[in-house]
């Protein structure tokens, strides 16, 4: 049992979590880097320590840190969040070291499922279809490689077998590219997690990312919370989230969720993750991608047609609790879609936007409407962490509902002093393609009308 919990991050997600603690009456404890002083997140909290300068590696990312502010205000769990810590096993085993609560799944499963190439073992293991591709490779060995390639088939990803978050994936489409886009992946990956290893994978060009929420209590008793589509990304980044996945076949939808299942009930996965899948949009054909071993950025669609907060029930289930509901009690009501609000370029390669919030207007108060978010008007914007400012996440009734009313939370948010992706996002929800369910992840990268910088000196002042 905990009755305060560190939370070790920052932003939205740590404004996400401090909520939850509130709901089930626990004390919570924010920590911050020297520009995070004032942000929401520390504001919010029970609680706040201050723990170094803005540096991640010198703030967030600082085990010691981290720990030393849990002993100092006596907060006997840690709730990693996502991005940061969330998916170390070292820092998992730190905190249960120091005696402390891990909120989240055993560090042995997040080894395993953050190692890309070992989580394929697994989930062919489960019976669960995976992408073909090679095993782990290495790129000095040019024979080894163009062998491998060869089987695998062009267009292929060279991917970071520790990699996520769309780092260390590169897509190569002939033998000319194959050796210098291996080296520069291991490189990336090394530098980035660690590890250098690499693997090939076959890349599926008119793809639809699709991914299934479960949550289990460690005992083996594992269920889904349905299906969300992630298809419209940039760059490897997800951008528009939505559920249910519009178009699928129901028979599609039930074989991955019983897949996701069964790959999360064979780990005895602990607290809510993501299996990830690809889907081939021509023929609905079905693989493994990887499994999120922690609360996603996209998790409220899933609460929003459900009506499960996620968080509160990971918290339940660290203090040990079991799961309050069975798979025949878990309902799916209407449609949500969430939009990822950036303070970015987008007709700069979206390149990350900084500066000071100096107007801040979100469409709150709006019936089925929520914003998730940690900042506010005055606060800065810093190149120092992730640009996401906010999520933007509406219900309906249905998909066409949902897709009117996120069309108008779009045109009631305003935000200056940054560029932002507020207009793109309007494009993209507005698109034919998106429109009419037709989404392939590289819809937006195909569709330069999107994201190229055509808008007009007022519009640009507004963003």
């Amino acid at each position: 049992m905990f009755d305060k919990v560190l939370i070790a991050n920052r932003g939205e997600i740590a404004c996400r979590i401090i909520r939850s603690c509130r709901s089930l009456g626990l004390g919570s404890v924010a920590v911050c880097s020297e520009v995070d002083a004032a942000a929401l997140h520390a504001e919010q909290a029970d609680e706040q320590v201050v723990i170094g300068p803005p540096a991640p590696r010198d703030s967030y990312l600082c085990v010691e840190k981290l720990l030393e502010a849990a002993r100092k205000t006596g907060a006997n769990a840690v709730h990693p969040g996502y991005g940061f810590l969330s998916e170390s096993e070292d820092f998992a085993r730190a905190v249960m070291d120091a005696g402390l609560v891990w909120i989240g799944p055993d560090p042995g499963t997040i080894a395993d499922m953050g190692h890309k190439s070992r989580a394929r073992e697994l989930a062919e293991a489960a019976g669960v279809p995976v992408v073909p591709g090679s095993a782990l490779l290495d790129p000095s060995n040019a024979e080894s490689m163009t062998a491998a390639a060869e089987r695998v088939g062009y267009p292929l990803l060279v991917k970071a077998a520790a990699g996520g978050g769309g780092i260390g994936m590169v897509s190569v489409d002939s033998s000319e590219r194959l050796s210098a886009a291996a080296l520069r992946t291991r490189d990336l990956a090394q530098r980035y997690f660690g590890d250098g290893g690499i693997y090939l994978e076959r890349f599926i060009p008119a793809a639809r990312h699709v991914e299934v929420q479960i949550i289990g209590d460690g005992t083996g008793h594992v269920v889904h919370l349905f299906e969300r589509d992630c298809s419209m990304q940039r760059r490897f980044q997800k951008i528009i989230e939505e559920s249910p996945a519009p178009g699928l076949r129901s028979a599609t939808c039930s074989a991955m969720l019983a897949a996701a299942v069964r790959l999360a009930a064979a780990q005895r996965y602990r607290g809510p993750g993501t299996v990830e899948f690809i889907v081939d949009a021509s023929t609905e054909e079905y693989f493994f991608l990887e499994m999120n071993t922690r609360i996603q950025v996209e998790h409220p669609v899933t609460e929003m047609v459900t009506g499960i907060d996620l968080v509160a029930t990971q918290l339940r289930v660290a203090r040990g609790e079991p799961l309050p509901f069975r798979q025949q009690d878990i309902t799916r009501r209407g449609h949500a879609i969430e939009c990822r609000l950036y303070a970015e370029e987008p007709g700069a390669r979206f390149r990350p936007s900084t500066g000071t919030l100096t107007a801040w207007e979100m469409p709150e108060g709006v019936a089925d409407v929520r914003v998730d978010t940690g900042y506010r008007a005055g606060d800065t914007v810093t190149p120092y962490y992730d640009p996401l400012l906010a999520k933007l996440i509406v219900h309906g009734s249905s998909r066409e509902c949902a897709r009117d009313l996120m069309i108008l939370a779009l045109q009631r948010a305003a935000v200056q002093g940054v560029k932002t992706n507020l207009e793109f996002l309007g494009r993209a929800i507005a698109h034919p393609q998106f429109a009419a369910g037709r989404m392939h992840t590289r819809l937006v990268e195909n569709a330069p009308e999107l994201w190229a910088e055509t808008m007009t000196p007022a519009a640009q002042g507004r963003s």
